[in-house]
């Protein structure tokens, strides 16, 4: 996105007024837009390594000297026997790996017509997050009921991760945003239809996200149990038919079904942004081209070639892939050493696969692009909850593993009311310091109740087993008391 905020419309029509589908009535004699034009063709080394170095600001820059760690992690990988040292290179290496593939996708994004780059590099900002999600569903051990991930069960890391992306992208990264652009500019005003179309679509994406879960919590009391299991005490159930296996296949049904129907919408809302002759994108456009403090300095930059950027795009993808899986390889051993399941999903992981974009974001609110800014962090939320999660779901279906939606109670409240709490921000078109660090100290008050949360073992909110059967051991004599005590009782 940083890439367009200050393209100018080159037809001199207004950019209100004008669709945003790309016109091949004029098109640049190469088939690149201006602003992405690098004057040179085919790949040159010492160009490759100088572009890629300088990155897209100097934030970036720094982060290339976290590379040694990448060939650090595949040595650790395969040579020694340290699980938890292999975990931290590969999370550290993941952070330049992140960083070059949201860089390289920014310079394939500014040789594309407009709207075509700024919706290709929304796509390569969740490439990583679908490889993560996709890694972790892949080595979920479906025989591992409802353990912990040192067992293999991944689906609470899953869960978890996914709604730590939306969290990370709305309370920290928009809180650094907010802090950073507000520590340069006094106050910085957004557009309107920032705040009211990202607002209201992650309200209707956390609806549909919280439905399942919702439909488990209303009927889980009333659920029997299985046929297998005896009835305690003999007790006879009315509604024998539905028992807990049903209430979770259920669950698991309308969860995919949802899955499939955000997916629509999301493809609408695409569609929308790119037909729509008053898009957000537009609006973003139009008010933050004047804006960009260094945009003559990032004219002046040197550009990858295409076939440099096809490069940097495939080195990115092995090693976010390779690193990604060594990452969850490693998830049962840090588990095992003491970090929750919920932490692990919910704070570490979307912290490492967010690095890049978020360090896109604060540079741009730095710059006084507070709109593209905004949307960089509305925007990807957005694409997490509509897109991003139930693809995963439905590839969990294809590979036979029952992921659903139904989320844990804790999580939910977090949800919802950190939507609530950005929501509020928003309502006055207006950012300042305060309300950036405001919603950093939120995220760290959620970090600190994530570390104390116990795993799926342990804590059942939202689950049969932890809320309508308890674990009671009695002798025998004990219990043939209490069954004669209700025998005279029913008696009298």
């Amino acid at each position: 996105m940083s890439g367009h905020g200050g393209q100018p419309h080159g037809d001199g029509s207004d950019g209100e007024s004008a669709p945003l589908l790309p016109s091949l009535r004029h098109p640049h004699p190469s088939g690149i837009a201006h602003e992405g034009e690098s004057g040179r063709s085919g790949f040159h080394p010492q160009h490759f390594v100088s572009v890629l170095w300088r990155s897209s600001s100097q934030v970036s820059m720094l982060v290339n000297i976290l590379w040694p760690f990448v060939p650090a992690a595949i040595i650790l990988h395969f040579v020694a026997d340290a699980p938890l040292w292999t975990f931290a290179a590969s999370y550290i290496g993941m952070i330049p790996s992140a960083n070059l593939l949201g860089f390289s996708g920014q310079e394939f994004a500014r040789k594309m017509p407009k709207v075509a780059g700024i919706l290709i590099e929304t796509t390569f900002g969740s490439i990583v997050e679908i490889i993560l999600f996709v890694v972790l569903i892949a080595n979920h051990n479906a025989s591992a009921g409802h353990g912990s991930s040192d067992e293999g069960n991944l689906i609470p890391v899953i869960q978890a991760a996914i709604l730590g992306s939306i969290l990370t992208n709305l309370l920290l990264c928009l809180g650094l945003c907010f802090f950073f652009g507000g520590l340069r500019h006094a106050s910085q005003k957004f557009h309107a239809i920032v705040s009211e179309v990202g607002s209201g679509l992650l309200l209707v994406a956390a609806f549909a996200l919280l439905i399942p879960s919702a439909f488990y919590s209303a009927l889980k009391s009333e659920a029997a149990p299985d046929h297998a299991e005896k009835p305690l005490l003999g007790a006879q159930v009315l509604h024998d038919t539905f028992t807990k296996g049903k209430l979770q296949a259920d669950v698991l049904q309308i969860s995919r079904a949802a899955s499939i129907v955000l997916m629509v919408a999301f493809a609408l809302y695409i569609w929308f942004c790119a037909s729509s002759q008053h898009s957000i994108f537009d609006e973003v456009i139009e008010q933050d081209e004047h804006r960009d403090a260094d945009r003559e300095e990032d004219l002046q930059k040197p550009k990858f070639t295409m076939t440099e950027t096809m490069v940097a795009l495939a080195v990115s993808l092995v090693c976010v892939t390779l690193l990604l899986v060594f990452l969850v390889g490693e998830i049962e051993h840090v588990v095992r050493s003491g970090v929750p399941d919920q932490f692990l999903g919910l704070i570490l992981l979307p912290l490492v696969e967010k690095a890049a974009e978020h360090l896109t974001a604060i540079d741009e609110a730095r710059d006084g692009m507070i709109n593209v800014a905004l949307y960089h962090c509305l925007g990807p939320s957005i694409q997490t909850a509509l897109f991003n999660a139930p693809l995963v779901v439905i590839v969990a279906w294809i590979m036979g593993k029952p992921l659903d939606l139904n989320f844990e109670i804790f999580m939910i409240g977090l949800l919802v009311l950190s939507i609530l709490v950005v929501g509020n921000f928003l309502r006055d078109g207006e950012s300042n310091w305060l309300e950036g660090a405001l919603l950093v100290v939120v995220y760290v008050i959620i970090a600190i109740a994530c570390w104390y949360y116990p795993d799926p073992d342990v804590a059942t909110s939202n689950g049969l087993d932890g809320s309508a059967m308890v674990n009671v051991a009695m002798s025998k004599d004990m219990l043939e008391q209490l069954q004669q005590l209700l025998k005279t009782g029913l008696g009298q």
